[in-house]
């Protein structure tokens, strides 16, 4: 059975499709044994960020699965604490300290907020003298998205943002088409609401397939060519998450499952509000 899928990315990396994210899993300890459970399953993406505060035990399970490091994407994210040309470029010779490793797969952007655009070239010279292989955005949907892609000599590989059949930001991909930016989501799931779960389409389709609803909505990110990370520290859920490469979704039922569109997030600040929420907050080295 297949384990993975692949995307291209605008700058010729071919990027894990499917990962794990190990945001909210406590201490370093905890996401390290995450990471190996899964690395174990077949996982070769993990997404984690400096904010997160376990990038140390992503980086020693990486070293201990014995899994060679060119077979595993590491995506991390910079603080907006870490912004401007020299803090970007201090920022991420930490990271790479955190993470035990010479490079980092794919470097983001964690918030739409502070010094942005000397970050961004900061990341650029990261890709020149090698430390990142990829760089891109994490949550910028304002006009700042294309205040960025104006400045940006290396368009952006990835834009993370919240994304799933209730909002599937059909949007915002049209205006990220033109630079070949493609689409990470958080909130895969929905951040596991009821109602989306439980929509009779997944329920029939999943009872169709032999599949969970969970493993159909992720299905449909897969054929819908976006990158997704759903996160779980229980290894049965990992099991399940990631056994969705044996099935496909018609043309008729990835139609169906468009009409759920409702343009409803789950994150719902608003941008002044988000910028508030930051206040003085800077992650440990």
């Amino acid at each position: 059975m297949t384990k993975q899928t692949y995307i291209t990315l605008n700058n010729g990396c071919e990027i894990p499709q499917f990962g794990l994210g190990v945001y909210m899993v406590p201490g370093d300890e905890k996401a390290r044994q995450n990471c190996l459970d899964a690395l174990a399953l077949g996982y070769r993406h993990i997404d984690t960020a400096h904010a997160y505060q376990n990038e140390r035990g992503v980086g020693a399970a990486v070293k201990e699965s014995g899994i060679p490091r060119n077979e595993i994407w590491i995506t991390s994210k910079l603080w907006p604490s870490e912004y401007g040309e020299q803090a970007t470029a201090e920022g991420i010779d930490k990271m790479l300290k955190r993470l035990g490793t010479d490079y980092i797969d794919l470097l983001l952007l964690h918030q739409q907020f502070g010094d942005y655009i000397g970050a961004y070239k900061a990341m650029e010279k990261a890709v020149l003298d090698g430390k990142v292989r990829s760089i891109g955005l994490s949550n910028f949907e304002s006009e700042r998205l294309e205040e960025v892609l104006d400045a940006a000599v290396i368009k952006p590989a990835v834009l993370q943002v919240e994304c799933h059949p209730y909002f599937p930001q059909g949007e915002l991909k049209k205006r990220i088409a033109e630079a070949g930016t493609v689409i990470e989501c958080w909130y895969p799931l929905g951040h596991g609401d009821s109602g989306l779960m439980n929509e009779p389409v997944f329920t029939e389709l999943a009872k169709k397939y032999n599949k969970t609803n969970a493993q159909i909505i992720l299905r449909w990110h897969i054929q819908e060519g976006n990158i997704i990370f759903p996160k779980s520290t229980n290894p049965e859920h990992l099991r399940e998450n990631i056994d969705i490469f044996d099935f496909a979704l018609t043309e008729d039922e990835m139609a169906q499952i468009k009409k759920l569109d409702k343009g409803q997030r789950f994150f719902t600040l608003g941008l002044a509000e988000q910028e508030a929420s930051l206040g003085a907050w800077k992650p440990e080295d």
